[in-house]
């Protein structure tokens, strides 16, 4: 009976062995089975990854691009760290190759910018690829466990956001309106700090553009907002912008 349950165990208690030992053979050659399988288990990890992202990031939307490359990403790193492992003796390769990892820290992703939270699930494809590439199959299906488990309890719970949010608020004047103090009160109303970042006429200097920096509270009617300032500023343009706009010529924190 002992015997029995040794034989179920054991195959499940090696998938939390370094799997690389079992990579060369007797003659000295490399077992191509257990190379496909860490591999294999890279890109199932990388593609589960996916998954999640999609999962959290379902009210948001994602691009197809992004979602494709996670997958890709994991199996790529794991095939250069078992390369690696395979060129060099096992130990040395090892080390190497982990080092090489750090190559990847440097990565700087020149797409438009998003969510922070994009990288961290880039770099979670990486760690994937790493620890199935070194052989850890087992302990790389036990991070990703965890690290779902609290990603998805972080998304249900809408964990750590935000009170306000930070948008900006373009408003059109006429030349000859003294916008000094003029939308105090709204803004005290509809939010809990602005900003004047900018002034700036155009129409030949019939008009003047005023662009704030504005902490705009969750649970205002934004066209309201809209609405109070419109009377305010003779019925002209009014915009305002679902997040922060950057002003770098502006923005004298930078100089």
């Amino acid at each position: 009976m002992l015997n029995t349950v040794s034989t179920f165990v054991n195959p499940f208690t090696r998938l939390f062995d370094d799997q690389s030992q079992y990579w060369i053979d007797n003659s000295g050659h490399m077992t191509l089975g257990i190379v496909l399988i860490c591999i294999c288990s890279a890109l199932v990890l990388g593609f589960l990854i996916s998954l999640l992202y999609m999962f959290t990031n379902r009210k948001k939307g994602y691009a197809q691009s992004y979602i494709i490359a996670m997958p890709m990403l994991s199996a790529m790193v794991c095939t250069v760290i078992i390369m690696m492992c395979l060129m060099i003796d096992n130990s040395s390769g090892t080390k190497a190759a982990i080092t090489l990892t750090g190559a990847f820290s440097l990565t700087r992703f020149r797409s438009a910018p998003g969510d922070p939270k994009d990288i961290a699930y880039i770099f979670f494809a990486l760690v994937m690829g790493v620890v199935c590439g070194i052989g850890y199959v087992g302990y790389a299906a036990l991070i990703f466990a965890i690290m779902a488990a609290v990603l998805i309890i972080l998304n249900l719970t809408n964990f750590a956001a935000p009170k306000t949010q930070d948008m900006t608020l373009k408003v059109t004047i006429p030349e000859d309106l003294n916008y000094n103090g003029l939308f105090d009160d709204v803004m005290n109303k509809y939010t809990t700090a602005w900003t004047l970042r900018r002034v700036k006429t155009t129409d030949f200097g019939t008009l003047f553009d005023l662009v704030y920096d504005v902490h705009v509270k969750q649970d205002i009617d934004q066209k309201k907002f809209i609405d109070e300032i419109r009377t305010l500023n003779g019925n002209l343009n009014v915009t305002l912008v679902l997040y922060r706009y950057d002003d770098q010529i502006y923005n004298t924190k930078n100089k």
